[in-house]
């Protein structure tokens, strides 16, 4: 199966309430590579490849997010992946 790419910025009260780690969690528990990160505008962004199966999976995650978060939008777009990812993490 191809590998897809999973481009997506994630809106409301998702800083502070471990949404980075949960996401990487999920994402390393589905097998899919790439990275998470706060933006300063409070959002949370992260870019991730994988199958597209698992990705729609990581996808319906961050709709909800852990149970602290209040996700109140998604923007998310699908593209080619590009193989530049080793694993899944949280950067700075």
């Amino acid at each position: 199966m191809s590998e897809v790419r999973l481009e997506a910025t994630v809106s409301g009260r998702v800083q502070g309430v471990s949404f980075r780690y949960y996401t990487q969690r999920t994402a390393l528990s589905l097998g899919v590579v790439g990275w998470v990160r706060n933006e300063f505008n409070g959002d949370v962004r992260l870019v991730a490849e994988g199958e597209r199966e698992k990705l729609e999976e990581l996808l319906a995650f961050v709709h909800e997010g852990p149970s602290y978060a209040r996700v109140s939008g998604v923007e998310f777009e699908w593209g080619e992946a590009t193989g530049e990812f080793g694993r899944f993490q949280i950067i700075h």
